[in-house]
């Protein structure tokens, strides 16, 4: 499976690829990277982000989860830039509940290209997230899109 890794403000990032589409983006540098085009251009995009150029992705995307993860997946997906939702407003699109929404946000295989740390409790607080350094990376990541909440 071919993957590349990068360097980002909340630390080395590697994004993974497989036939053809992104599959997994994990925390940490990988050796023996490869530079497919897709690659490239996934970390081309990334860049942009975290320079404040780009506010939506266009990679192809292929994660590997359960009907029902995918179903959230797919909803956050549609929280735009600078947007946030609650566990619970993704609940109630999908007919389920905020605990399930966020075992499957924890579950993303993409974090940031599929955006779930715009999702957050009922509240207003940030909730978790399980990327690395947790909810501050949550809050860099909200903060670098400018939601005023964080």
């Amino acid at each position: 499976m071919p993957f590349l890794s990068l360097a980002s403000p909340i630390g080395d990032l590697t994004v993974f690829e497989e036939d053809g589409r992104l599959v997994a983006l994990d925390w940490g540098r990988v050796d023996g990277q490869s530079e497919t085009p897709l690659l490239l251009e996934a970390r081309r995009q990334l860049e942009a982000y975290f320079d404040g150029d780009l506010q939506s992705f266009s990679l192809p995307l292929a994660p590997s989860g359960t009907p029902f993860q995918r179903r959230v997946w797919q909803a956050m997906s549609h929280i735009p830039y600078g947007h946030a939702d609650s566990y619970a407003a993704v609940a109630r699109l999908l007919g389920s509940s905020p605990r399930a929404v966020g075992t499957a946000c924890g579950k993303n295989p993409l974090p940031i290209l599929i955006p779930c740390h715009r999702v957050v409790a009922a509240d207003g607080s940030l909730g978790g997230y399980s990327g690395h350094d947790g909810v501050a990376t949550k809050r860099f990541l909200l903060a670098l899109e400018g939601w005023p909440e964080t």
